[in-house]
């Protein structure tokens, strides 16, 4: 975790000390005879030794009698003998000689190593092998949540107790952080074979949650010897392709990253619930503990945590002896929801609908008197339920943090009494962080929650009673209290600035008749709400909001309106500070097409945003390409890489070739990786037939090496003849339109078949979720129309320049600019042929072929034949005497009568091509980042 923590600062506590009663320290569950390391013990208590360095990462460590094969979560070594140290509220398992070299926080002392805090993105559930949850060590059996942007797993009903310790991605402007970028450490689930960076030993596990990862750079290393790493984080090997977070700002207040990246999100229940509980499925402690049966020895009590969790019917599952006493109840409570705090200061009271019944118990002794309903005691029947209530404290020790960064200086201690205002405390703060120079009405005091989800800032009012306001968070819930945070800020508030992207809009339109739209579907504010951009060709607009209120208004608003029968999509955008990126920086912007390749994409989009910033990877289907584009306008030089199809190529360049002159880098070079069934183009750029699990690191490392090479690209214009057909005299006539071709465009059988596999896809697409699958589908197609005979060159005439040139015997006409149709075949052929140019795709030239049949296009592809030679040249024109099938880079259509015409499509593109492979060197396995054996529930195997 990245953490600055004062240095031999104590963990957060509550109430800021620690008491000789905290629950690390507490007497022993269910008898003595252990040996206990934690917090606050000491000589003093018989049996317990002073504390080691492991007792200041909060651990409360007990010897246990191992009966199953173990192995230690800090060497990742079996752990031989009988015997070894296991903390109670983690699940931290530990060789004794390992204890003293121990340096991951414990669970419940985590949040307040948290150097930056920032809310984690979850994902839909999916089934995750070999993988564990950060936050009670335990292996994840069944569907579990993944942080879409870094690697943190976690059980569902865990999601509650996660640190919010996701990547920072931007800056946010609440806050100034240092100029160098510090590792962000994620403990365990590392690729098998990873080794460390310091003694080049194995630090993987496929056991236990051991070794640490920087989520940016990717070194690896043991827990011990990233110590001796230097805490600045380079970003590694991918350094010039990532966008720097220092780079990139939000002002996002109440958006989260999820709506930021346009992550769909499957919400977790936040705890079990009285439904759940009957079946089991309510949640369970740290040790994930089971219902008791009723003859046990032992019984089972639902924990509730304060107000908030009584009001929304959530509990924890804890399981004790029958005749435990309050102290060890209200310590197995503390633990269930890693709640560091002293249990003098606490109380367990039963659940109000079971006051009564406890009254009665009371009164008749089965209850101390003494006690009343504070919480059971030594008998065999107490309620089920029961609530962690806090006690009234006369004063807090109270933990503020500089609104700034600050070296060697994580937050300062006060202490807080009835009289503490926020600006009482905010005055004998500022000189303790060293501002004591500068005026006290410059700063205010933050109280920051650090949710899980969400981190959410209020700014307190200067007449704040700090104390009540503490006995509030604790009524309302004990485990708010270490998840919040003071902080005292400047008063500089940045000018709310928000850019919304819309799409979805009716092209063609001025910038004011977009406004005007806008006003009348969404009511739009325009003292705060202005179109900065307009992209009329792809009906879009981007929207300049100046009020947090009203961006959040029209985010929500637009997601659920639909303009023209059209649904409109938004999107939040930062800011690319590019005067800040570095001199050698060249950011890869990522598009990813899901549904391309066997659903393959989901996956990848996924390896791409914890391998880059996610701020740099797009969704297609969701947004398209324009935001993308619009994003990097001002960046002066970045690469680009499409995540598809080769429809999908051609969608990302024609979005490119209309957003050019809006662009610093106006000839982006753009790499492949190949997802469809074709995948043509893909493999004249040598990035191969088709995606089948490569490493998503190693496939960026070869993007970074890639050559650039020009590429021609072709304007197809489509004018249909009127339609003298229609009925009492009104002819109907299909506009104009153009497309943009980068590979080939067919007429005839080949567009025809294309046509029925997309009608195919189109009404069963759960089927189509392989490659091979789809090839498939694509034979038996065409064995279904090698009887039918068409006759094509009696429905077309051919224009090559100024001259008509006839058509022999066929049944397709294909137009080709690279050397491969039909996922890899060579159309045209190798024969030298002095009528015509050796073909290239940088040329200024296309190549005409023709094919006589289904049976003629099988010979091709299998290399038997190539296809009939028919003209070159750089301008067509192609007449359609009867609607005909027509398809362009493997998107299909009917083509009503007309005219086709064929010509150079402005600047030639910059594509990639992938280099050739070089030898590796042994050991380059240690820079594999992303596991491939995750299966997202619901998803295909």
């Amino acid at each position: 975790m990245a953490a600055a923590a004062e240095s031999g600062a104590r963990p957060w506590l509550g109430d800021g000390a620690q008491r000789p009663r905290s629950p690390v320290c507490s007497p022993v569950l269910g008898g003595g005879g252990r040996t206990r390391l934690g917090l606050g013990s000491g000589p003093e208590r018989a049996g317990v030794r002073p504390p080691g360095p492991a007792a200041w990462q909060g651990h409360s460590f007990r010897k246990v009698t191992l009966t199953k094969p173990t192995f230690c979560h800090l060497c990742s070594d079996f752990i031989w003998g009988l015997a070894g140290f296991l903390c109670d509220v983690c699940n931290f398992m530990s060789h004794e000689k390992c204890l003293k070299h121990v340096k991951t926080p414990c669970t419940s002392v985590a949040p307040s190593l948290v150097r930056v805090p920032v809310a984690h993105c979850f994902g839909p559930r999916g089934i995750y092998k070999r993988k564990f949850c950060a936050v009670c060590r335990k292996g994840l059996e069944a569907p579990a949540f993944r942080c879409e942007v870094c690697e943190l797993y976690l059980h569902p009903d865990c999601v509650p107790f996660a640190c919010s310790d996701c990547r920072q991605c931007h800056q946010d402007g609440h806050q100034d952080h240092d100029v160098h970028h510090h590792h962000h450490w994620r403990e365990g689930n590392l690729s098998s074979g990873a080794r460390c960076e310091v003694c080049r030993k194995t630090c993987s596990s496929s056991e236990v949650l051991a070794g640490l990862r920087c989520e940016w750079c990717g070194v690896q290393a043991h827990s011990v010897c990233s110590s001796v790493l230097a805490p600045e984080c380079t970003f590694g090997r991918l350094r010039s392709l990532v966008l720097p977070p220092a780079c990139v700002r939000l002002l996002s207040r109440n958006f989260s990253k999820m709506q930021c990246f346009h992550i769909t999100e499957m919400m977790a229940p936040e705890l079990g619930n009285g439904d759940s509980s009957a079946d089991g499925g309510a949640a369970a402690g740290p040790g994930r503990e089971t219902l008791a049966p009723p003859e046990s020895s032992k019984q089972t009590l639902k924990i509730f945590d304060g107000d908030d969790a009584v009001r929304r019917n959530q509990f924890r599952v804890i399981t004790i002896s029958r005749l435990a006493p309050r102290e060890e109840v209200l310590e197995a409570a503390l633990r269930a929801y890693y709640i560091l705090e002293d249990p003098d200061s606490l109380e367990l009271h039963p659940l109000p609908s079971q006051a009564g019944n406890a009254l009665a118990w009371a009164k008749a002794g089965i209850l101390e008197e003494e006690e009343g309903v504070k919480g059971p005691g030594s008998c065999e029947t107490v309620p089920e339920a029961w609530v962690i209530r806090a006690l009234p404290q006369a004063q807090e020790v109270l933990k503020i943090y500089p609104g700034w960064f600050k070296m060697g200086m994580a937050y300062v201690s006060l202490c807080v009494t009835p009289q503490s205002t926020a600006r009482k405390v905010v005055l004998e703060a500022l000189p303790l962080l060293g501002r004591q120079a500068e005026g006290p009405q410059s700063f205010h005091l933050v109280e920051v929650l650090m949710g899980s989800r969400q981190v959410q800032r209020t700014v307190l009012a200067d007449e704040e009673l700090l104390l009540n306001r503490l006995w509030d968070i604790r009524q309302t819930s004990l485990r708010q209290v270490s998840q919040t945070r003071f902080y005292v800020a400047e008063n500089r508030t940045p000018v709310p600035r928000i850019t919304l992207f819309v799409g979805g809009l009716p092209p063609g339109l001025s910038s004011q008749e977009y406004s005007d739209l806008l006003h009348e579907a969404v009511a739009t504010k325009a003292t705060v709400v202005s179109v900065s951009h307009v992209y009329s060709s792809q009906g879009a607009v981007v929207l300049d909001v100046a009020c947090f209120a009203e961006a959040e208004r029209l985010y929500m608003l637009v997601r659920d309106t639909a303009v023209q029968g059209r649904a409109l999509t938004a999107l939040v955008l930062p800011d690319v500070l590019h005067s800040e990126l570095p001199p050698d920086s060249c950011p890869l912007l990522v598009f990813v097409n899901p549904k391309s390749g066997g659903l393959k994409g989901r996956d990848l989009l996924c390896s791409f945003r914890k391998l880059l910033n996610p701020h740099q990877v797009f969704e297609l289907t969701s947004v398209g390409p324009l935001p993308g584009f619009h994003l990097f306008s001002q960046v002066p030089c970045f690469r680009v890489l499409v995540c598809g199809g080769d429809g999908t190529v051609g969608w990302v360049l024609a979005a490119l070739e209309e957003t050019r002159h809006h662009l610093a880098c106006p000839e982006p070079s753009v790499a492949i990786l190949p997802l469809g069934t074709g995948n043509d183009l893909g493999r004249v750029l040598r990035w191969g037939a088709g995606y089948s699990g490569e490493d998503p690191f190693s496939v960026l490392v070869s993007v970074d090496e890639a050559d650039a090479v020009l590429m021609d690209r072709w304007t197809i214009l489509l004018d249909a003849h009127q339609d003298g057909s229609a009925e009492n005299g009104v002819i109907d006539a299909e506009p104009p339109k153009i497309v943009q071709m980068s590979n080939y465009c067919g007429i005839g059988i080949d567009a025809e078949l294309s046509l029925d596999f997309h009608q195919a896809r189109n009404e069963e697409p759960g089927k189509f979720t392989s490659r091979f699958h789809n090839k498939g589908v694509y034979v038996r197609v065409g064995l279904q129309k090698i009887s039918q005979a068409r006759g094509l060159h009696r429905e077309i005439r051919l224009q090559v320049g100024q001259q008509e040139v006839p058509l022999p015997s066929i049944e397709g006409l294909i137009f080709i600019n690279i050397p491969s149709w039909g996922s890899g075949a060579d159309l045209w052929g190798s024969d030298s042929d002095t009528r015509f140019e050796k073909p290239r795709m940088d040329d200024g030239l296309l190549e005409v072929v023709g094919v006589t049949g289904v049976v003629h296009m099988g010979q091709v592809q299998g290399g038997l034949r190539s296809g009939i030679r028919i003209a070159q040249g750089s301008y067509f024109r192609v007449t359609l005497l009867k609607a005909i099938p027509v398809q362009v880079d493997g998107e299909p259509w009917v083509q009503a009568p007309g005219n086709m015409i064929i010509s150079a499509a402005g600047p030639k593109v910059h594509m990639l091509r992938k280099a050739k492979q070089k030898p590796r060197k042994a050991g380059t396995s240690r820079d594999a980042r992303v596991d491939a054996t995750a299966t997202p529930e619901g998803d295909p195997k």
